[in-house]
């Protein structure tokens, strides 16, 4: 296969970046990141090689949970801007190559949006079913709540009617009632419209979430899968190679179930909860073995559909797939103060910090995050390395303002710090020492090195499209593996550990008239006629190199 006959897979090797409006860039100066102040900023992504960029909630909204309790499904905070300025945004980012895409959230609404409150004003109301309601006092659900130092029941009484309704999330956030088709048609009217205004697809949060029929007439929605396979293909009838990027945080098993299974006619891509929470636990036990684990376990896909990996994302860094014991070696390890954790189940802290700022250890890991099977997504800030606020709540620590310069407010804003979303990062990672206009200029800096890493993962298609194998080898701290695909094949070579390793290898198929290239620095090695290699890393070492063969035209 040839790679012009994959551009309508364009997700298989793209390059996401995270983001979030209100704390990324102010441009008119009152404070709150805007729009406008994206669009100024689309060429610093553009430089840096992503592909696809993911716009975190820019809907109005009450703001009891960053934007995730939307008051308007159709609308754009006007604090962040119009939807004249969100279409420029869309523009400048497609003239640059890149694909836009936004928060879908439908699990809920906002307690505020119109729906509820007219739900909620009378059982008569013609947006009664559009929620879950119960007129019996609901029994100890305690144990169902997402957030569990905020809410104690998935059930909240509304004074008006006398009767309950349904929140898994705050109570700030009633859950909509998906089994009423009113609600689905609505849903599908509002991916259609932000598809026409130029959208390329959409993360969608909290997907099974968002399909249980709890306390609702789960008879009228008998296989929620069957609508969740509708959604994507209203992306595909609409869009052609729009995306459905799924947050499911499940077994791999259930995972597979929302993909659509074999047919993989469900949610596009996936992120890998699994593999990003055995990653810390490598890393934390200074071995390959957990992540190797979660790889070989990963269940096949087809070929319609991708995971994404991350090593960062919006939220907390959920370990609750890890036993109480593995659990606790990653805290030990990255967060062993209680406030660098929440829930209890994971971590509110960005890598670098938790790496203590050893440069190696953070190379390691972002080589490591471009090189496994999938696509990478990044949250910003990450290519410069910026660090945490503990003194912020819960999520919102490594939701500080970007990092430009390192003048006042990190370049971010004119206004007071008073006036911003919360303030920029003090301390070992502040402006001063992380900053974007610094490392711009530095060709050693880590902002240069993931430039390095994404142009060369561009190059490799084998990472987003090929077969994944594991290597042989003797150490415990090294993860080896081979991505293949029609005529490449690449190796990469992780150390997880603070010691260098010598790493012998056999590469079948391979013989002495084959070469291993380096693409993260200059080098190669030489393929003995049994297809054995020695590679040497060193502590927190990596390598990435091509096979090459005699007649192989693959870029080196």
């Amino acid at each position: 296969m040839r790679i012009t006959d994959t551009a309508d897979l364009w997700w298989k090797n793209a390059v996401v970046y995270c983001l979030d409006v209100e704390t990324y860039m102010d441009w008119d100066g009152d404070g709150c990141g805007d729009l406008a102040g994206l669009a100024q900023r689309i060429d610093h992504l553009a430089d840096l090689g992503v592909t696809c960029l993911w716009l975190m909630p820019f809907y109005p909204t009450a703001e009891r949970d960053d934007g995730y309790d939307i008051t308007d499904f159709y609308g754009v905070d006007p604090r962040l801007g119009t939807h004249g300025d969100l279409v420029e945004v869309i523009r400048t980012a497609n003239d640059r190559g890149m694909r836009v895409i936004a928060d879908l959230v439908v699990n809920h609404t906002s307690r505020k949006h119109p729906w509820f409150r007219s739900a909620e004003a009378s059982k008569e109301s013609p947006f009664r079913d559009f929620y879950v309601w119960r007129s019996d006092e609901p029994p100890d659900t305690s144990d169902q709540v997402v957030f569990p130092d905020q809410e104690d029941s998935i059930w909240t009484l509304s004074e008006q009617t006398g009767e309950w309704y349904l929140h898994k999330f705050y109570k700030e956030q009633p859950d909509l009632n998906v089994t009423n088709p009113r609600v689905r048609d609505e849903v599908a009217k509002i991916m259609g419209f932000w598809l026409q205004l130029g959208l390329s697809g959409f993360r969608v949060d909290a997907v099974p979430f968002f399909l249980e029929t709890v306390g609702a007439d789960g008879g009228a929605l008998p296989e929620p899968h069957d609508y969740l396979r509708s959604l994507r293909s209203l992306v595909g009838r609409r869009s052609g190679s729009g995306v459905l990027l799924g947050e499911v945080n499940l077994p791999y098993e259930q995972q597979l179930d929302f993909f659509g299974g074999t047919d993989g006619d469900e949610l596009t891509m996936q992120f890998d909860f699994i593999g990003m929470q055995a990653l810390y636990l490598s890393l934390a036990r200074g071995h390959a073995g957990p992540l190797t684990t979660a790889l070989v376990q990963r269940p096949a896909i087809n070929p319609d559909n991708q995971w994404a990996t991350f090593v960062r994302n919006h939220d907390e860094l959920t370990l609750d797939k890890l036993t109480d014991d593995e659990r606790q070696e990653v805290f030990a390890a990255f967060g062993p103060e209680e406030r660098m954790q929440v829930y209890g189940r994971g971590l509110r802290r960005r890598l670098p910090p938790m790496l203590d700022g050893d440069p190696r250890r953070v190379r390691m890991v972002y080589s490591l995050l471009f090189s496994l099977p999938g696509t990478p997504v990044l949250f910003y800030g990450e290519e410069i390395g910026m660090g945490e606020d503990l003194s912020a709540e819960g999520r919102l620590a490594v939701r500080t303002p970007m990092q430009w310069t390192s003048g006042p407010n990190g370049g971010f804003s004119t206004a007071d710090p008073d006036r911003l979303p919360g303030p920029v990062v003090d301390g070992g990672f502040a402006p001063r020492f992380v900053n974007v206009a610094d490392q711009r200029r530095d060709p050693d800096s880590l902002l240069s090195f993931v430039k390095l890493l994404i142009q060369r993962y561009r190059e490799s298609p084998e990472l987003g499209w090929g077969a994944f194998t594991l290597l042989e080898q003797p150490h415990p701290e090294v993860l080896a593996h081979l991505c293949s695909w029609d005529d490449g094949a690449l190796v990469a070579v992780h150390n997880l550990g603070a010691e260098p390793r010598t790493v012998p290898l056999t590469l079948e198929g391979c013989d002495a008239d084959h070469l291993l290239v380096d693409l993260l620095q200059d080098g190669e090695q030489p393929v003995d006629g049994d297809g054995g290699v020695e590679l040497t890393l060193d502590g927190y070492g990596y390598r990435w190199l091509r096979v090459v063969a005699p007649d192989s035209r693959r870029l080196v």
